[in-house]
């Protein structure tokens, strides 16, 4: 790397604003550190790679780790003030059970008081109602090791079928589409990829907010002459750059993405051989869309007609191309036919298995990909081994040492296991670095749910929302307290490395997971000492199966910055890049192709409601904001919800930017203030999920569910709007909007 031509110290002075950096925070701003650690960032499937400074046994401030390849030292403002979280005075020291007559209504007891009133009230209510009459949600923030670890716990500790993850709120529709077409369940390019490409196209994911460092290799593929097409309803900061900006209105998705297929069709941009070599069911495909015309689709979608042409014509005609989608097409009852229609228009045209060729997911959460692949999914064991497949139980058996009707059958998914609560077939729950009242959607049902438990425990390491519901609180551990490994939106596997131990009292997560297999009476099944024991027997369980970890090494792992799985054999170097020769991970070798019809949403506007609403994230926040909204310099950067709406909806509502608006919908309501934006569809509203109680945006949404993923759809909701006639400013430190530039 060429030198600097100022020192850092005169680079914080001049541009620390504008990047969101303090001189407290790194670039060796003459801060006292006893040692760095090299790890990864917590938030978002990049897991950029980082450097803590750990003094005295606490983070006290980072340094760009330039050596990663991932991300060469960039980070984004979560990543800048990720180690501020350390020292939040929220942090939960020791565990707690409920006392109304406590300060907060929780105080602090020992372990064993803690530990043994969980696992009595486990055994009480499965004597008394069943094994699968107590749940656990487990969240992929976890590690691999930790992920591996819940799944076991569940199926051999708590001998419950009803385990699910909250990954099921994010990348299951991509999965299961993934899974279903081309046999395996990964992005099918490393990142590195992207550059090589002469068409990217971006399709409801919005990278320069929720996954920043991805638009440097989006950059870069354009600094080579590559033409960028976004699909969203928002003209996200990276639409505002593209060549094609398609402004689609919320849930036809699927409508615009068939007609590029059919334009594609119409005029033999088919790649033959490919299709004819690699592929089944494309007659079948290419029927379901011979009426998926422009026109129709531009009826449907309120994108014009000649949009759709154009970049029918961008990605049909390009040598390479990377199709990348997220959220904003997964967030949906048809959240598996979005994603397969994204599918099918790379294997039409062949992109697939080549350099800077490839359709796939941008994971959203911190260990999105590796924790669906370690078995703390309903219906999977680890290697993402289907639960229900006689062989795939058996194999795990051996590998757990019990017997094969030991293991429970699938369970419900983490929606189906709060509607159960609701309707009183569940009546316990555990669950870890899960925050289901503000995750999931319908908070008031979910409020209504957890208040119905006979008893509830939480393992976390703030009290977040959810867990102010529980009986117990058991405190656990920050990502930066442990051992371990992490998988990244590109399969890549890394190394998490342990900065400083849990403050106070609070114990490893997987300490307290193996004290209440002891206090159950299972601890022969959980003989392990460290997460190295865990991550050593979860390669053996996983080999064979489609996520096939079993030839990587923690020492390999730091000795390539990473290792793609599959692996699976020692010394095996990986596999960045998927599909290679045209070989896919069916029996047959060949990818599938599926029809994906256009359906309405579960919900549609009518005169009642006539507005459509959309949900997401924002650059300084994430997920739901249990750690985020704990840290100072984001809150500063985005401190409420808004309701972004154009322009010509604000004048038929009479409102302005920092009015307060009413926004409304079947389920409930919510006030908050007003952003007028020009970059946004007209008929549409957008407000970020982050926040808690009356800011949250799940107040408004629905729990209607995708028929195979079982994913909620957050991304469409039909609400009324209208001016409270209260006003106040509002503070956003976000990249300025078009509409206030041109003012």
């Amino acid at each position: 790397m060429a030198e600097l031509p100022v020192t850092e110290a005169e680079l914080i002075d001049r541009f620390g604003p504008h990047l969101n950096v303090e001189p407290a925070g790194g670039w060796n701003a003459g801060i006292d550190f006893d040692r760095e650690v090299e790890t990864h960032c917590c938030f978002c499937g990049q897991q950029c790679g980082i450097k803590l400074k750990v003094k005295d046994d606490k983070v006290v401030g980072f340094e760009p780790w330039y050596d990663f390849p991932f991300n060469e030292g960039k980070l984004c403002p979560k990543g800048v003030k990720r180690y501020l979280q350390n020292e939040s005075p929220d942090r939960l020291l020791d565990p707690m059970v409920r006392d109304p007559g406590a300060p907060g209504g929780f105080r602090a007891v020992s372990w064993d008081e803690a530990l043994d009133r969980t696992v009595s009230e486990i055994q009480r209510i499965q004597q008394a109602y069943g094994k699968d009459a107590f749940a656990l949600l487990s969240g992929v923030s976890l590690s691999n090791e930790k992920s591996y670890l819940i799944g076991k716990f569940a199926r051999l500790g708590l001998q419950t079928a009803n385990l699910d993850y909250n990954g099921r709120l994010c990348m299951v529709s991509a999965g299961a589409a993934g899974k279903r077409a081309l046999g395996l369940d990964r992005a099918a390019n490393p990142w590195s990829d992207i550059p090589l490409a002469d068409v990217v196209m971006l399709v409801g994911c919005n990278v320069a907010e929720c996954a920043p460092i991805t638009t440097s290799y989006v950059w870069r593929a354009r600094d080579r002459g590559a033409k960028l097409v976004v699909i969203d309803p928002r003209v996200t900061p990276i639409a505002r750059t593209a060549d094609l900006f398609l402004g689609v209105r919320p849930g036809t998705d699927s409508a615009v993405l068939g007609a590029m297929l059919h334009v594609i069709i119409e005029n033999d941009w088919v790649d033959h051989e490919f299709v004819a070599a690699h592929t089944v069911g494309f007659d079948e495909v290419a029927q379901s869309v011979a009426d998926h015309t422009p026109e129709w689709a531009a009826k449907l979608s309120g994108v014009p007609a000649e949009r759709i042409v154009e970049a029918a014509r961008l990605w049909g005609t390009s040598a390479t191309g990377m199709l990348m989608h997220a959220r904003g097409i997964e967030h949906h009852t048809k959240g598996v036919d979005n994603v397969t229609a994204c599918i099918n228009l790379g294997l039409a045209t062949g992109k697939y298995g080549k350099p800077g060729c490839g359709v796939t997911t941008i994971t959203g959460q911190g260990n999105g990909q590796g924790g669906r692949e370690q078995g703390h999914k309903c219906d999977q064991l680890p290697g993402n081994r289907d639960i229900t497949n006689p062989e795939h139980r058996a194999y795990i058996a051996s590998v757990w040492q019990c017997a094969v009707d030991e293991i429970p059958g699938k369970g419900l998914t983490a929606q189906e296991i709060m509607n159960a609560i609701h309707d009183g077939e569940i009546k316990g729950l555990l669950s870890i670095c899960f925050n289901p009242l503000v995750s999931l959607p319908e908070t008031r049902f979910t409020e209504e749910a957890l208040d119905r438990l006979e008893f509830y425990a939480a393992i976390d390491f703030f009290l977040s929302e959810s867990a102010q519901h529980a009986d117990v609180v058991l405190a656990g551990s920050l990502h930066e307290e442990d051992e371990g490994t992490a998988t990244s939106s590109e399969g890549r596997v890394c190394k998490l490395n342990a900065a400083k131990a849990p403050p106070g009292n609070a114990w490893l997560d997987w300490e307290i997971v193996l004290d209440l297999a002891r206090r159950l009476g299972r601890e022969r099944y959980f003989p392990f000492r460290n997460t190295r024991e865990m991550f050593d027997e979860m390669r053996v369980a996983s080999h064979g199966g489609t996520a096939d970890y079993y030839g990587i090494t923690w020492e390999q792992i730091e000795a390539q910055h990473g290792v793609f799985w599959p692996c699976p054999e020692i010394g095996h170097p990986g596999t960045p890049r998927l599909f290679e020769g045209g070989r896919f991970y069916h029996p047959d070798g060949k990818a599938k192709f599926f029809p994906a019809p256009y359906r309405p949403s579960a919900e549609e506007v009518d005169d009642e409601y006539p507005i459509w609403l959309t949900t997401g994230r924002v650059i300084s926040q994430y997920l739901s904001g249990t750690q985020t909204r704990r840290i100072g310099p984001l809150v500063e950067q985005y401190p409420e919800p808004l309701c972004e709406m154009h322009p010509r909806l604000a004048e038929q509502l009479g409102v302005v930017t920092g009015d307060v608006v009413r926004v409304t919908s079947r389920r409930g309501s919510m006030d908050l203030p007003a952003r007028v934006v020009e970059t946004i569809r007209p008929d549409t509203v957008f407000i970020p999920y982050h926040w808690p109680g009356r800011q949250a945006a799940n107040q408004l949404t629905q729990r209607a569910l995708d028929p195979i993923s079982k994913i909620p759809e957050f991304k469409v909701s039909a609400v009324r709007i209208e001016r409270t006639g209260e006003h106040r400013e509002v503070h956003d430190k976000r990249v300025t909007t078009l509409h206030e530039e041109r003012r």
